[in-house]
């Protein structure tokens, strides 16, 4: 896959992102580098594998889960907040 500045364009509107004038082409032969990189994926022959979802036989394992902590570290911790009330934090409004 060649990447040009057309994709490139289309890339940054995707992302958005805005790419300085003097880094295109730097960026242009990073990506260009890393999807032939990906492309080398597609020589493996990977016909005598399973497919897995995960690292570790048999799962995940589980636990119980038991409160460790010290009871008053809600306290502790809202005590250092810049603002809270009844014990949450207040944050400010980013959502319109």
């Amino acid at each position: 896959m060649n990447i040009d500045d057309k994709l490139l364009k289309k890339i940054e509107t995707l992302s958005s992102l805005k790419i300085e004038e003097c880094e295109r082409k730097n960026i242009i032969n990073q990506l260009s580098e890393i999807v032939n990189f990906v492309e080398n994926l597609n020589e493996l022959d990977s016909n005598n594998y399973e497919a897995t979802f995960t690292t570790i036989e048999g799962g995940t394992p589980f636990r119980e889960d038991i409160q460790k902590c010290d009871k008053n570290i809600i306290k502790t911790i809202i005590k250092y907040a810049p603002n809270s009330d009844n014990g949450f934090f207040i944050v400010p409004k980013i959502i319109e």
